[in-house]
């Protein structure tokens, strides 16, 4: 969860409390009890000691689920057991996962990162890369335990449930259970409120700790901040979604503002706003209890479970402002219960409260549109600038190393600007039917026919890009206002 607010508005009420409305997407629920996962190794089941074999396409389905069942329980898995399991689940399922570390942390303990796909090992062209990240704050444990457990689910649903094989297939997933290992271990009793276990070991706030785009953010950037920053550069990232405890409540970008994008009416405003409400009500919606909006303290309440980011107050250098603007990722924080930490033994019912929503909210990545851009040559051209019209963002999104983009559109006719600077742009216009439930944005591909060359890379600043903006709007004000004035004094003269 966010530390405490700098401003806490008052929102209006939610209303009763009553059907969730509906998205108008093609919806899942699963049939059946969760799965745990398989792991190498042994087990004792029913008294006896049994082999847990590799659940491999040869290993017949009901052998793994009975050899899986004793291998991930309802329990808080401290840093040596959550990488046992990870290696297990690799070992068990090598051909759909791939198990790296981006990073260590202070302390030193590995940032482990579970890639789940039909190509694990490295991004494919046209398949989207999607990412949980939990734990960042070490004492915010929900989220940490529940990604264990839909890495169990999905591995175990593979080629058994349709729409998980058909997701898992198309889709890159990268699951991160924890970024702050040091906090988690650190927080010795656990607590619903407040533990100095909620920071890294030098004491810094994780989510206070990326450049921010409003005002420089005057912080010595941790290791596990780094790290996270390159990953993002490293990946293609499209959809992301940031872990949290302490409230219950779906939170969109921006978390810190200016006049450039309305933070005097205490909303702060991205190009994306209309996508990033849909990604928060799609988390919301198919949440037990989120879509509700009440707040656990009762003194506010949250409209379908969802608020802008500046309207619930405002956060400084966080990781969803900086996903959105320097990495191209579209990211939501999702505080996921009242009580930071709380008892092992309701970790059963946070798991199903938040199945079908996890699931659902990955399906997004494969909203709006996506496609490469080549030259005469056919070649991929990276760096170029493809942006719809009318959503300009601030670090314009560009094409990456493959000549791929992506851009999360809600269905509608959009005009797509693909920009080659100082050579050459075509503007086409597409409509974006609803494609989550086929598993793949419209694809849409540009072509520079006449054009032979790489586009160079210009990397958008670390700096405060808005501030910069605001500043040379009010700059530009004066200069307008006294332009207007020489019309109507010629107007008048005439």
């Amino acid at each position: 969860m966010k530390a405490m607010s700098v401003r806490d508005r008052a929102r209006p009420a939610a209303g009763d409390g009553g059907p969730r409305p509906a998205l108008g997407l093609q919806s899942w629920k699963s049939g059946g009890t969760m799965r745990a996962a398989s792991g190498v190794g042994a087990a004792v089941v029913g008294g006896r000691r049994r082999h847990l074999l590799p659940c491999g396409e040869n290993v017949v389905g009901i052998l793994c689920l009975f050899s899986a069942a004793a291998a991930l329980d309802f329990k808080y898995h401290h840093s040596e057991e959550l990488e046992a399991y990870l290696k297990r689940v690799h070992a068990a399922y090598p051909s759909i996962t791939h198990l790296y570390s981006i990073g260590r942390s202070v302390e030193g303990r590995d940032l482990w990162v579970l890639v789940l796909g039909r190509f694990p090992t490295h991004h494919k062209i046209g398949i989207p890369e999607f990412k949980y990240v939990a734990n960042m704050h070490g004492d915010e444990t929900v989220g940490r335990e529940i990604l264990l457990h839909l890495i169990d689910f999905l591995v175990t649903s593979y080629r058994r449930d349709p729409v998980i094989t058909r997701l898992l297939n198309n889709t890159r997933i990268h699951i991160m259970p924890t970024m702050n290992p040091d906090g988690f271990e650190a927080t010795k009793v656990p607590d619903c409120y407040y533990t100095r276990g909620r920071y890294n070991k030098n004491g810094e706030d994780l989510n206070r700790n990326f450049p921010d785009a409003f005002e420089t953010n005057d912080v010595s950037v941790q290791p596990e901040t780094q790290a996270v920053m390159n990953w993002i550069k490293n990946e293609t990232f499209v959809l992301s979604a940031n872990l949290h405890g302490g409230a219950l409540v779906a939170s969109y970008t921006f978390d810190n503002g200016n006049k450039v994008t309305g933070s005097l009416q205490g909303y702060s405003r991205s190009p994306d706003d209309d996508v990033f409400i849909h990604l928060a009500k799609t988390y919301s919606f198919n949440h037990a209890s989120m879509y509700k909006g009440i707040r656990c303290d009762n003194r506010q309440t949250f409209p379908d479970g969802i608020t802008n980011g500046y309207s619930w107050y405002q956060l400084e250098g966080g990781m969803q402002d900086y996903n959105y603007i320097w990495g191209q990722c579209f990211e939501i924080t999702l505080e996921l219960s009242c009580c930071k930490y709380p008892p092992e033994d309701q970790l059963e019912n946070f798991w199903n409260d938040n199945k079908v929503a996890l699931i659902e909210y990955i399906k997004q990545v494969h909203l709006g549109v996506k496609g490469q851009v080549t030259d005469k040559n056919g070649d991929p051209i990276p760096n170029v600038i493809v942006e719809a019209k009318g959503r300009p963002h601030i670090c314009p999104y560009r094409t990456n190393e493959q000549g791929e983009y992506f851009l999360l559109l809600l269905p509608g006719t959009y005009v797509i600007n693909a920009t080659i600077p100082g050579v050459k742009s075509i503007l086409e216009t597409v409509e974006i039917p609803d494609t989550t439930g086929n598993f793949s944005a419209l694809k849409h591909d540009f072509s520079f026919s006449e054009v032979s060359v790489k586009s160079r890379g210009a990397l958008c600043p670390k700096i405060p890009l808005y501030q910069k903006l605001e500043q040379a709007s009010a700059a530009a004000r004066p200069t307008l206002q006294l332009l207007v004035l020489m019309t109507v004094m010629l107007v008048i003269f005439k």
